[in-house]
């Protein structure tokens, strides 16, 4: 497949710390280790990912959502011959830097900072984590994770150009990253889509006919299985239907990601990182369907009167906890308090905000606002 892209182990830029080898385990693997002993890899798994869980406790959260990537893109590593390790930490690591309250709680915090000329960027937060928020260890601050692992959690949604965010500085704007790092960013549309539209399922909001009349290649599928299946019940007509369709996606970004190594005729590693795009892509058709299953996941799910409430509510909370604390510094924990005499305080009310979970927001919260207020009320 594609082994002469592999990025091995041994090519590591290393870690911003030196430490010695481990007897048995190669530095990506510490990196993935590092990333599941974290407290933010804890604390995602009381982060909301769609649907908050007080409708069901089958709804996947930020860690089950982390766990469906890390499996996915394992998948895609084995097949395409790239290195396992580090897409796997990649995998893990790539969304520990998310604020309580999906989607949501970024737009606000990023709507908060906006008012200080600065803004809020979980994959920016998350290089933070890692590289100083993290204290585990007594010779260094942080993870101290690999150059490559760093790297990938900086570029995991988009790359950037020379000079554009100075924290991106050194990690080498204008160079794609690795291409097991380019898979993280499909290997999780692949993996929100299919499963928004099982949680959505679960919540009543929509039903196998409904995808099958809105998604061409998802129609097919279903019509296949209850040909095949007339007997079975709706939900296993759905799960069926889901797990083909997990399947084409995979296949189709797995072939699409050959057909663009082969077409920009890179042979090497280095070669991959200085095209001018990025060669982790779906075939068309695949791009299509992922294009379409987010339009109707928007229109059905997301956008939905039965999200709207909670959503609003939750920024509106966001909102009045940063401005009561940016008023009363002196409430922060005593180390965020003493960061504020030397860092400005919008940024440390957010880093703070952005580490909670959802729980833990709505506690303190109440503590230092009063009752929030349930959403629908």
């Amino acid at each position: 497949m594609l082994a002469r892209l592999r990025f091995r182990v041994e090519r590591s830029r290393g870690r911003s710390y030196p430490e010695p080898d481990h007897p048995y385990r190669n530095a990506f693997q510490r990196d993935r280790d590092r990333v599941i002993h974290s407290r933010a890899f804890r604390r995602l798994e009381a982060k909301t990912q769609v649907f908050a869980p007080g409708l069901s406790d089958h709804f996947r959260n930020r860690l089950t959502h982390t766990i469906e990537v890390a499996q996915i893109a394992r998948t895609l590593a084995n097949v395409l011959e790239l290195d396992e390790d580090l897409t796997e930490a990649l995998a893990l690591a790539h969304d520990i830097g998310h604020p309580p309250f999906a989607h949501a709680g970024e737009e606000e915090l990023n709507r908060q900072m906006e008012r200080f000329g600065d803004r809020f960027e979980h994959n920016l937060h998350a290089l933070r984590i890692v590289e100083s928020f993290e204290q585990r260890y007594a010779r260094f601050p942080g993870l101290n994770l690999t150059f490559e692992v760093r790297e990938g959690i900086v570029k995991h949604s988009r790359d950037f150009g020379p000079a554009e965010r100075p924290e991106v500085e050194p990690y080498l704007p204008g160079l794609r990253p690795p291409l097991e790092a380019q898979l993280i960013d499909l290997a999780d549309e692949v993996a929100y889509n299919t499963a928004d539209l099982d949680d959505a399922f679960s919540a009543g909001m929509l039903s196998a006919p409904d995808v099958a009349e809105c998604v061409p290649l998802y129609r097919a599928i279903h019509e296949s299985i209850e040909t095949r299946f007339p007997a079975a019940t709706g939900r296993e007509h759905f799960n069926e239907g889901l797990r083909q369709l997990i399947d084409a996606l995979v296949s189709g970004l797995i072939e699409g990601t050959v057909s663009q190594a082969r077409e920009a005729s890179v042979g090497n590693v280095d070669e991959a990182r200085a095209f001018p795009r990025r060669l982790a892509a779906f075939t068309p058709e695949t791009a299509e369907t992922s294009r379409i299953l987010k339009r109707f996941l928007y229109a059905k799910v997301y956008a939905s009167e039965a999200l709207a409430d909670h959503r609003n509510r939750s920024m509106a909370m966001i909102a009045e906890l940063f401005q009561f604390f940016l008023d009363y510094p002196d409430r922060l924990p005593q180390g965020y308090w003493e960061q504020t005499l030397a860092e400005p305080a919008h940024r440390v009310v957010c880093d703070y905000i952005a580490g909670m979970t959802d729980g833990f927001f709505r506690r303190t919260y109440e503590q230092a606002i009063g009752p929030a207020i349930p959403p629908g009320s």
